[in-house]
């Protein structure tokens, strides 16, 4: 396919929700590597018009000359999407000799498919290197003119789709098939077989990482920069700074105890944090810091990493899970600026010094409300570690720790949310 009709293809992908069938796309992608820009634009148009799959499929043959030979193939791709329950698990995977922490750096291969869209350099807020046709018009306008209005923001998110569980390295940095290729792995954690291309011979075995409310770092950066001012002006104002049992941070204002449990604020504290080693703004005395000062220095330290797992957890799903793939894409979606550059050309957080115990971390006791047989309830004391983790001891380091140090985070959130502590609102 020439790149003008690459251009166009893609576009098309983006703009009309019908091409995005799986029959469709399955034979977008396999079957008109020699399609010019203009066929695919007829393709296009006849879409628009209401044309169904099966017509398409013809469209593209008749197109084609009847050279593709891909009706009666078509069908056959129908059902083998690229899904896959949950969001993985048994990150290390065998790596069965495949693991190769080198590989060809800047090939995309199965890359450029699991981060769908632009790469490029990989940095948010960059301009976009549109792939859209002449007759699509620049993004954000009408077509011929028009353009992204003065301050919108950019939005981080539109470039990425369907991300997929893949093996990694201490750090989260994809260890590479000896093509170049990242390795995508099923639910249980195994090497899910590639051809020579890259793709998984079995598509129905990969896993696709789940968002869910974390899909908010798709928004505008804008959204978030708003986000990290408002909190940074209560963190200022605030008497006295602290943390909740799940490390959320809590301050006092005008005599008044609350949580900063905004899942937009600790997002966007979270970003900053991982990505600076401090919080740009905060001007709060040591004395209101008390053992938070690390916040404000620009040296990383054990606090920054354990505070920022903390604020991912108030970020996320309450019942939702966080997995390192969740975090590393995360990081990459966001723009968060790591020491370590991995050999598909992006940057990732050091997380070598990092560790993590469970048991260390969540020592103590917490009051909650129960409810009684007559209906009323009474207060009782109760083991984070017994209540919310069956006192399962864990520990470990590197991105595996931070992911389970955010999930835990989030675990322990869930459990005060729905068990709350006397006279407080988590």
């Amino acid at each position: 396919m020439t790149r003008r009709a690459k251009k166009v293809f893609d576009a098309s992908v983006r703009a009309l929700p019908q091409l995005r069938c799986k029959v469709a796309v399955g034979v977008f992608r396999r079957e008109i590597k020699d399609m010019s820009a203009r066929m695919i634009r007829c393709v296009v148009r006849q879409i628009i018009a209401g044309i169904s799959v099966v017509g398409l499929i013809a469209a593209i043959d008749g197109l084609s000359g009847g050279n593709l030979g891909i009706v009666s193939g078509a069908f056959a791709q129908e059902g083998q999407g690229h899904g896959g329950p949950g969001s993985g698990k048994g990150q290390g995977g065998p790596a069965g000799g495949q693991g190769v922490t080198g590989g060809k750096a800047g090939q995309g291969g199965m890359e450029e498919k699991v981060l769908r869209g632009k790469q490029g350099t990989g940095t948010p807020g960059g301009e976009e290197d549109s792939d859209r046709p002449d007759w699509a018009g620049t993004k954000g306008g009408k077509a011929g003119g028009g353009g992204k209005p003065e301050g919108a923001g950019t939005k981080k998110g539109d470039i990425y789709g369907d991300l997929w569980v893949i093996l990694r390295d201490t750090n989260g940095v994809p260890i590479l098939y000896q093509y170049g290729h990242v390795q995508p792995l099923d639910a249980e954690g195994n090497l899910i077989p590639l051809n020579e291309d890259g793709e998984p011979l079995d598509p129905t075995k990969v896993v696709e990482v789940e968002f869910s409310r974390l899909s908010v770092v798709r928004s505008p950066s804008k959204v978030t920069d708003k986000a990290y001012d408002e909190v940074i002006d209560k963190l200022n104002s605030a008497t006295s700074i602290t943390v909740d049992s799940a490390g959320r941070l809590v301050v006092t204002i005008d005599g008044e105890t609350s949580t900063i449990d905004s899942p937009l604020e600790n997002l966007a504290l979270y970003e900053t944090l991982l990505s600076k080693g401090y919080l740009p703004g905060l001007t709060a005395s040591d004395e209101v810091l008390g053992s938070l000062t690390y916040l404000k220095d620009a040296t990383f330290t054990s606090g920054d990493y354990t505070t920022a797992a903390s604020l991912l957890g108030a970020a996320s799903d309450k019942e939702g899970s966080i997995s390192q793939d969740m975090v590393a894409y995360l990081n990459i979606i966001t723009g968060v600026t790591g020491t370590i550059t991995g050999p598909d050309g992006k940057t990732y957080v050091d997380y070598t010094t990092y560790s993590y115990d469970r048991t260390a971390t969540y020592p103590g006791t917490v009051e909650i409300m129960v409810p009684n047989d007559d209906g009323t309830y009474s207060i009782k004391e109760v083991s984070l570690m017994e209540a919310v983790f069956s006192n399962e001891p864990y520990s470990s380091t590197g991105i595996t720790a931070f992911s389970q140090a955010a999930d835990d985070a989030r675990a322990v959130i869930e459990f005060l949310h729905d068990n709350p502590l006397p006279a407080t609102t988590n």
